[in-house]
């Protein structure tokens, strides 16, 4: 396995009242994708400043296309997608390289 590594940094907008609801259906698709050979890590954080807000920071082995042709494809993953409408206004995805880090080791950049 290469040493290259992709990040994906998506911001979610939650409808009103339904975040607890999405937090449950995203912990259960971390939970289905940390067990993926590729996945390295992933943090779900909650916007202070934007209170309907939630993003997660996703650490995989490999590159983007390599994500999205292997990853993406997952049935799990594309059940998640089909209920997303339900819990989200909208959604955006930054797609990261990592170049330094500091404080972990999960990158080792």
């Amino acid at each position: 396995m290469s040493n290259q590594q992709v990040q994906l940094n998506i911001r979610f907008k939650v409808k009103p009242g339904k975040k607890e609801e999405f937090h449950r259906e995203l912990y259960s698709l971390i939970e289905e994708m940390s067990s993926e050979k590729a996945f390295i890590s992933a943090i779900v954080s909650d916007d202070l400043d934007q209170p309907d807000d939630l993003i997660i920071y996703e650490t995989w082995q490999g590159t983007r296309d390599r994500w999205l042709a292997e990853e993406f494809i997952k049935p799990y993953r594309k059940d998640y997608e089909r209920t997303l409408g339900d819990f989200i206004v909208d959604r955006s995805v930054s797609w990261l390289q990592p170049k330094g880090e500091w404080g972990s080791h999960i990158t080792n950049a």
